[in-house]
């Protein structure tokens, strides 16, 4: 296929390298011509990094760089030309003009396609004599390495264009998703569930940056907490993000942003790039705070309450704790409540429990060795000092567990960031903006994840992560935390959250 690429800055040039190397002929322009020349000498340099680690042959590599014909006309009639990649900046005004120019250029065979992140493919359609020849093809930086792309028809792309993206997308080895025309497509509206549950988070201060951060990656298992994604991604963009996707969903509860966002980006503390963000970077940057040691009684006895505590009993008895029996702790006992969806505050009310010694404890098994410890107001802090040194402790002579200190809030942290998670994907599926199947794989893929949000909520069980929505949100009325009718349904007829729902017209 002969394709070509206008823009040549780092989106430009990264399609440019994946499609070249995938066979295909290039013709690589932009209306700077230095561009063109810097992203030529870009593509030949990774290139040439491939041969010298032995992931390409210098014979190959030579005849991928043939195949990158660069233009100094980008509005330069092209009858050989199949597609169109556009990579021009993001401003709608922008990428109409450069397709009404490509359109008086280039046969009407050429099927265009726009890369943008953020921009209604339908409205940069609409500005063509034919919108039906238009899809959107979104790349994630750097191309050659992250392995999705999300095909986006517009509201006019003609059916048989959007099969033809995939069938490319996926022979130059990288995965496609179809996707709905929609705020955010699909990657970045997925990953609205980790990041505003967060900042939610932060705003009742249950824990910190850097402590959500943890439980993040040793409970969940993410390779990266929220907070370090926004500062690697930078705030400012992350917060533009939130509130286009907020926006264009008409204020949609589970993708409120968060008051916290717009004073940070106003004051330059994008992250990263700014060398402050919610951590500091560089090298006169002071390293991160380390969490307390821990310093309380591991042996003073532990009585577990509530009806979901026979793991945690079980884990400690194991470990060496004085776990008492009974119905009721001992005057000196600590109380640990495994909380799933409500607090720590609701258990001593409801069961009559001492407030002073009374903590919850998350029963997510974590990936890591990590638990998480909720206290309340009420927690006397020598008492709390105990139960963390309890919970510490590990059988058979294992490393000791890290135990993060939150504050109590119905489900916890990790709780609290999967139910995001799953309901904000399980959404997506539920309005039919992609299949099941694409949402998981796009998500891994393109964020990373260590499994896809509604194979995540299979895991744990539609049925309990319905307990755990339904909790959440009977604790604390907001409609952020109502379950979904897609979790909803499969919980209550037994189904798996990646099962596709029946059309309409099954009887037809």
């Amino acid at each position: 296929m002969r394709i070509r690429i206008v823009g040549a800055g780092a989106m430009g040039r990264g399609i440019a390298q994946w499609a070249v190397v995938g066979g295909h002929t290039v013709e690589l322009c932009d209306v700077r011509t230095e561009a063109v020349t810097a992203a030529v000498d870009f593509v030949r340099s990774m290139l040439e990094r491939a041969v010298h680690k032995g992931r390409m042959s210098a014979e190959d590599s030579a005849a991928a760089l043939e195949r990158l014909v660069p233009l100094d006309d980008p509005w330069a009639p092209g009858p050989e030309v199949e597609l169109v990649v556009e990579a021009v900046r993001e401003d709608l005004d922008t990428k109409a003009e450069v397709f009404g120019k490509l359109e008086q250029a280039l046969p009407e065979s050429a099927v265009f396609a726009t890369n943008t992140s953020s921009l209604s493919v339908t409205r940069i359609a609409a500005s063509l004599r034919d919108p039906g020849r238009l899809a959107g093809l979104h790349f994630f930086n750097p191309v050659p390495l992250m392995k999705i792309v999300e095909v986006v028809p517009g509201a006019a792309t003609r059916p048989g264009i959007p099969p033809v993206l995939t069938a490319l997308v996926e022979s130059c080895g990288h995965r496609a998703v179809t996707v709905a025309d929609t705020p955010g497509f699909l990657v970045n509206h997925a990953g609205r569930g980790l990041v505003t549950e967060a900042l939610a988070l932060l705003e009742e201060s249950v824990a910190d940056p850097a402590g959500i951060d943890r439980i993040a990656r040793d409970v969940l298992g993410l390779r990266m907490g929220p907070f370090e994604l926004m500062d690697l991604t930078g705030l400012d963009v992350t917060a533009a993000v939130i509130d286009s996707i907020w926006e264009g969903f008409r204020h949609e509860a589970r993708l409120r942003p968060s008051f916290l966002t717009p004073n940070r980006v106003t004051a330059g503390l994008h992250g990263r790039k700014t060398g402050q963000g919610w951590f500091a970077y560089g090298p006169d940057a002071p390293s991160p705070a380390p969490e307390p040691p821990v310093t309380g009684d591991a042996g003073r006895p532990v009585f577990v309450a509530g009806e979901k505590g026979d793991a945690l009993r079980g884990e400690l008895t194991a470990a060496g704790a004085t776990v008492e029996s009974g119905t009721a702790p001992s005057e000196s006992a600590l109380v640990l409540v495994p909380v799933w969806g409500t607090t720590v505050a609701a258990a001593v009310a409801s069961l009559g429990l001492p407030a002073a010694r009374t903590f919850g404890v998350d029963p997510l098994p974590p990936a890591g060795r990590r638990r998480v410890l909720a206290v309340t107001p009420a927690s006397d802090p020598s008492a709390a000092r105990d139960a963390r040194a309890v919970l510490a402790r590990a059988a058979d002579g294992a490393e000791p567990f890290a135990v993060s200190v939150v504050r109590d809030t119905a489900g916890s942290v990790a709780q609290r960031l999967l139910a995001s998670v799953v309901s904000v994907a399980a959404s997506i599926a539920e309005r039919s903006l992609a299949a099941p199947a694409d949402i998981d794989l796009a998500v891994t893929t393109g964020l990373g994840y260590p499994v896809g949000p509604l194979a995540w909520g299979d895991r744990v069980g539609a049925a309990r992560m319905l307990e755990l929505q339904r909790s959440l949100h009977a604790a604390t009325g907001d409609p952020r935390h109502r379950p979904t009718r897609w979790l909803t349904e499969r919980a209550q007829l037994g189904l798996p959250l990646t099962r596709t729902g029946t059309s309409p017209d099954i009887c037809a």
